[in-house]
């Protein structure tokens, strides 16, 4: 976690894929189709508190969200389903924090926070 901090000195902006480093930064797959998979993923994160959606598009499986974090600043989080198979699809997340400064970590925490979220909601579905 500290490490989290002194990279976000200097970063405030961090992002998962498949050749991510950190095993917490990887690509979490589902078994859902890409459509269901989008259905689902726009369900959980409508509610979840603190996050707002401001814009979704299906047919290409993103969704725009935004965060206003305790010290006033707002987070860009961009949520990308992609269909990796027959019934199967990854879903990868972008987190940006406006701004000059580091974020001190609070966009890996938002990654985190909103995979917990989606991998206990989805569950059933997890690959």
């Amino acid at each position: 976690m500290l490490k989290r901090v002194l990279v976000g000195l200097i970063r405030s902006q961090e992002h998962t894929g498949d050749k991510a480093k950190d095993p917490k930064l990887k690509s979490h797959y589902y078994r859902l189709s890409k459509d269901r998979a989008f259905e689902e993923v726009a369900s959980v994160l409508k509610k979840m508190q603190g996050y707002k959606v401001l814009h979704e598009v299906p047919n290409i499986g993103e969704l725009v969200l935004e965060k206003k974090t305790m010290a006033g600043r707002t987070m860009d989080i961009t949520i990308q389903i992609v269909g990796t198979g027959p019934g199967n699809s990854a879903v990868d997340i972008y987190s940006a924090s406006r701004g000059s400064l580091g974020d001190l970590g609070a966009n890996y925490r938002v990654i985190q926070e909103i995979y917990g979220v989606l991998d206990k909601k989805l569950s059933n579905y997890k690959n």
